[in-house]
């Protein structure tokens, strides 16, 4: 099994590439980049908040452009696009930006309070909640792949509800998976998160060898 991570334009070593406060666009990229070796194998995508969202988009490239839908879409931290919320998180001020960054946990306290380190960072973020407040999906574009959604039962981002739309969002089957923990939770509970993902790719697997 080989794990590919995507790195956004404006994070680490693409911070120098600016930031895309677009998800149709952020999606195109990561889909040409995975479609150049996504014929040839089995592919499983993954998607944390933002990255939830990205991921099902480039779900439905990858089925829109005729190659293999993923074996499976993960998402994590992120209600259904069909729950949308008005956010205007990316209007406010940066001391209220990184108010809302504090709210959310699993963000270094240092760093939120290193004036260098925020003057690096806000912009991506910042962009972030843009790209996620002017996002609406296609209601007539649905997967046909299964579908598990990690959510936190504290999460203030994703009601259970919320969580559980995602069913809406593809004609295959939908898991939804609650771990104790607020948005974040996959930090405190990587090992647990690690093992789903595993026990659901091995399942998969033996069922296509089977």
């Amino acid at each position: 099994m080989d794990v590919q991570a995507i790195q956004y334009p404006g994070r680490q070593y693409r911070r120098h590439v600016p930031p895309i406060d677009n998800i149709p666009e952020l999606a195109d990229e990561i889909f040409g980049a995975l479609r150049l070796w996504a014929d040839d194998r089995p592919l499983a995508l993954f998607g944390h908040s933002m990255g939830a969202v990205l991921a099902y988009e480039v779900a439905l490239r990858l089925q829109r452009s005729g190659l293999p839908s993923p074996m499976r879409l993960f998402v994590s931290g992120r209600r259904a696009p069909s729950c949308p919320r008005d956010e205007q998180v990316h209007q406010a001020a940066d001391d209220e930006l990184v108010a809302s960054i504090q709210a959310l946990g699993g963000t270094s306290q240092a760093m939120l309070h290193d004036p260098e380190m925020l003057a690096m960072i806000l912009p991506a973020i910042r962009s972030d909640y843009r790209a996620m407040g002017r996002y609406r999906h296609d209601s007539a574009q649905v997967l046909d792949c299964p579908v598990t959604v990690l959510t936190g039962d504290s999460d203030p981002q994703v009601s259970i509800d919320e969580a559980c739309a995602w069913e809406r969002h593809t004609t295959g089957p939908t898991d939804v998976e609650v771990f104790p923990g607020g948005h974040f939770f996959l930090i405190d509970r990587s090992s647990e998160v690690i093992d789903l993902l595993l026990r659901e790719l091995s399942d998969l697997r033996a069922g296509q060898n089977g």
